[in-house]
């Protein structure tokens, strides 16, 4: 059969719309003095946040490898590869860190957005600060503004099923983040945007549901891909008059709202209500095991494995997707509610250890997530996205029934983590790589952003070597 392709020529240029206009003014004109105290408070502790996961990250083989492979040739002039010790370039940096962000499933995220702002916007800002000669405010503003683009991206669209959000809308964020920390005027912040929207990944959400590592990827491209940006507006490249409408109104995403991208521009703030998370695994999985940890407190603290004859999980389609029981290595046991729920009845956490290979191949896992199974639970899809709702039951060989509910995931705007508990994660994952006095002064010097004339205290700490490994 053939279809019939209707020529829709272009005869000039087309204007750039009112409200990409708006934006670029907004993007340009933004000063740290016009964000509000909370919402610097938390880019900081989404910096922090960061730095953390792609610390832990760097430590996993393939990122180790995929390091040396990528940086044989040593730039101490370079932007810090962070928990590995060396410096590269500063697009190389970019990259690695973004890749090694999302290793562990533990970076922040937005579900306004339904995606993960920050390990798009954080790496690319860190590696372009010091070659711009950025203040620590600075780098906090560029954060919180390309963190606000790409999630209002997010929120504007509807990116098809069969995608998957990283290296997405991420990449505008990252370019407009670096754009604005070299002054980019109201005319070059449209320009970056129409570039940038070009320049995503087309991304397959099944690479997650397989295990396919590639996956984890996609962040640093973005953030590589940011850098370059600025390099190719500076050159003269151009993009389409309205590259975002194109993209995210025809090409990868449907129901394109424009008109979100400069509702209460300034006033509400994405970063402002990010969630954290504390569970090592897809965060589909997090209302399952937030219900299943009310469960073992009631049962005193443990249920033994071997007292389980079967586990039942009703909750929200995109959270019943991730019913395989026999995930083949460790990113897919973190997108197995299955094995998810048997290694946190076992090590009594979503850890980092909970998902390595000793764990994914420990029979008692293995045999206990083949007792746990995921169904849709039409009333529970019904209630998204205010609600993200999971009910597990636990059927114990001699009859008795545990049962609770989770309506949405711990640390979510709706259930926060608590500061102190953000900055305990933080420690948890930076110590095993650093130590603790050294992961007290990255925090310190994470913190003391707002005042520091430049970030050469916490660039010069970041690019130390881990004490796990020379």
């Amino acid at each position: 059969m053939t279809v019939h392709v209707e020529a829709a020529p272009v005869m000039r240029r087309p204007e750039t719309p009112d409200w990409l206009n708006d934006l670029a003014r907004f993007c340009a004109g933004l000063r740290y003095e016009d964000l509000p105290e909370p919402v610097v408070a938390r880019t900081l502790q989404v910096i922090g946040d960061c730095i953390a996961a792609i610390a832990a990250g760097a430590q996993e083989p393939e990122t180790i490898a995929l390091a040396r492979r990528m940086t044989a040739t040593a730039d101490e002039a370079g932007a810090a590869v962070i928990g590995a010790g060396r410096r590269t370039t500063p697009s190389l940096a970019a990259f690695l860190n973004g890749t090694a962000g999302t290793m562990l499933e533990l970076d922040e995220g937005n579900q306004f957005c339904r995606g993960h702002p920050g390990i798009h916007v954080v790496p690319a800002v860190l590696a372009a600060a010091a070659r711009t000669g950025a203040s620590g405010r600075d780098v906090v503003t560029a954060v919180a503004l390309g963190y606000e683009i790409g999630a209002r991206i997010g929120i504007a669209s509807k990116l098809r099923v069969t995608m998957h959000p990283h290296g997405t809308w991420g990449t505008v964020g990252a370019a407009v983040a670096i754009a604005w920390l070299e002054r980019r005027d109201a005319s070059g912040m449209a320009e970056t945007i129409n570039v940038a929207s070009s320049l995503g990944l087309s991304t397959s959400r099944r690479t997650m549901l397989e295990g396919g590592t590639v996956r984890n990827s996609f962040a640093g491209f973005s953030n590589q891909i940011g850098l370059m940006v600025s390099d190719l507006v500076a050159a003269g490249f151009t993009g389409e008059a309205d590259g975002l409408g194109t993209v995210y109104g025809t090409v990868i995403a449907d129901d394109w709202r424009p008109e979100d991208m400069v509702a209460e521009l300034g006033e509400r703030w994405e970063i402002a209500r990010n969630y954290f998370k504390r569970h090592a695994c897809c965060r589909y999985n997090h209302g399952a095991l937030d219900a299943l940890a009310e469960i073992v407190v009631q049962e005193g603290g443990r249920i033994d494995p071997a007292a389980i004859e079967r586990v039942d999980i009703a909750t929200y389609i995109w959270a019943a997707q991730l019913a395989g029981q026999e995930p083949h290595n460790m990113l897919a046991a973190k997108f197995s509610l299955p094995f998810s729920i048997a290694t946190t009845i076992v090590h009594g956490a979503a850890t980092v250890p909970a998902f390595r290979e000793v764990a994914r191949t420990d029979e008692t896992i293995r045999s206990l997530a083949r007792r746990v199974f995921v169904r849709e639970d039409a009333e529970a899809t019904a209630k998204l996205p205010a609600l993200r709702p999971a009910r597990v039951t636990v059927t114990l060989k001699n009859g008795r029934v545990l049962e609770a509910q989770a309506l949405t995931n711990r640390g979510d705007t709706e259930d926060p983590y608590t500061p102190a508990e953000v900055r305990q994660k933080f420690f948890d994952l930076a110590v095993p790589v650093w130590g603790q006095p050294r992961a007290e002064a990255i925090i310190a010097a994470i913190d003391a952003l707002p005042g520091a004339a430049d970030i050469a205290a916490l660039d010069a700490l970041l690019a130390s070597a881990p004490v796990t490994r020379t």
